[in-house]
């Protein structure tokens, strides 16, 4: 009896031992793998195929594809650093990227004292392909489209669609070019859904566009792109097309070399009433250029996009607003392509349009000024948001 008592005692004791622990795991989770990925920081590279991912801390080297397949997560730790290594000549199947596909999911969980850097081995523009982020919210290329770079499917109809969460992440040195019609941006989003949290992100020295939508609606607040490089000129700072229709809070853009545009926005080139069409709304915004240097508007608006865009500051462009195409100056003139609270620096032409067959159009009715914007929020200075994790702006 005395034996058979000290036993169940001491199984009892066991049993608390074990659900403790067990309490313990469940609430305090260790970083680490829970699928079939095995994680060297060396060689980061390959096919996330199912559970989740952690990378925890520290510098892993990407030296080849990274994607996360539908199902499986990629969690990434404050302070992480992934290093995309030097591309060897003429291996393109070997291009250093990071894909998110439909279905799957990306946590980067930088801070702002800590934020979460993609950069390369080579400090230069171009480097390495960036970020792709792939959901199936609505386009107006078909229900589903392969993307330009990585392949991944993207599209669909749920609006909703989570494809996780972005805050503190730098991009640097990303853009990487197949060739003249395939080139890599900082950031890609395809089909991305406004389940997905995107919130302070900057792009830093690409060689492609910083940000770009293809549809979805996904979005985007506290964005910042910075182009310096006199030798590797950018693309345009924010971009989209195919139907995006999320919403933009607090871009902050700024190049001194001759590459393109502040914001070039297009609904769809082949079929300029696609639906569901272009139409985001983006508050608070602030674009810098060089002057007449490259391809030197603020805003290039064309091939039937709508937009609303509120509290703006466009400081040393060529021109202010661009519209092109017979939809998009119908839009102007009926109010679904509108800017209100402009303030204009050094920019020599405030607006101009041009129809289909290229005839002049009259788009003044695009803006309403007010030298009182703030654009990002502190007008053509580094807005106080981007202080502690963006590099370039001091």
């Amino acid at each position: 009896m005395k034996k058979t008592l000290r036993w169940m005692m001491g199984a009892a004791v066991l049993a608390v031992a074990v659900m403790v622990a067990s309490c313990s795991d469940d609430d305090n989770p260790e970083p680490g793998n829970d699928g079939d990925f095995v994680v060297n920081r060396d060689d980061l590279k390959g096919e996330i195929n199912s559970g989740e991912v952690v990378l925890d801390e520290g510098t892993y080297k990407l030296t080849g594809a990274l994607v996360v397949k539908e199902g499986a997560k990629l969690t990434i730790k404050p302070g992480v650093t992934i290093e995309a290594t030097a591309l060897p000549a003429n291996q393109f199947a070997a291009v250093r990227f990071i894909g998110i596909s439909r279905g799957a999911k990306i946590d980067v969980q930088g801070t702002a004292t800590d934020p979460v850097v993609f950069t390369a081995a080579e400090k230069k523009p171009g480097a390495w392909g960036g970020l792709v982020l792939c959901g199936a919210a609505p386009i107006n290329k078909g229900e589903t489209a392969q993307s330009e770079v990585g392949d991944l499917a993207y599209g669909g109809s749920n609006a909703s669609d989570n494809s996780g969460s972005i805050k503190y992440l730098r991009i640097e040195y990303s853009g990487y070019s197949y060739n003249d019609e395939k080139e890599f941006n900082g950031l890609s989003f395809f089909g991305v859904g406004s389940g997905t949290v995107v919130e302070n992100v900057q792009i830093h020295e690409g060689s492609d566009d910083g940000f770009e939508w293809f549809g979805g609606t996904v979005n985007a607040k506290n964005l910042v792109v910075t182009n310096f490089s006199a030798e590797f000129v950018g693309d345009d700072l924010f971009d989209w097309t195919e139907g995006w229709v999320g919403t933009g809070e607090n871009w902050y853009g700024v190049r001194t070399n001759d590459g393109n545009r502040g914001i070039e926005a297009d609904n769809n080139s082949n079929n300029h009433t696609a639906t569901p069409v272009s139409n985001p709304t983006i508050k608070n915004l602030t674009l810098i250029g060089n002057g007449e240097g490259g391809e030197p508007q603020a805003l290039k608006l064309r091939v039937g996009t709508k937009a609303a865009f509120e509290n703006v500051v466009l400081s040393n462009w060529a021109t202010g607003f661009d519209v092109e195409h017979d939809e998009g100056v119908a839009f102007v003139g009926d109010g679904s392509l509108k800017a209100t609270r402009v303030k204009f620096d050094n920019v020599t032409t405030k607006a101009k349009g041009k129809k289909t067959d290229g005839t002049a159009a009259d788009v003044m009715a695009i803006f309403t000024e007010d030298n009182t914007a703030t654009g990002a929020g502190a007008g053509t200075a580094k807005p106080e948001w981007a202080n502690g994790w963006t590099v370039g702006l001091d």
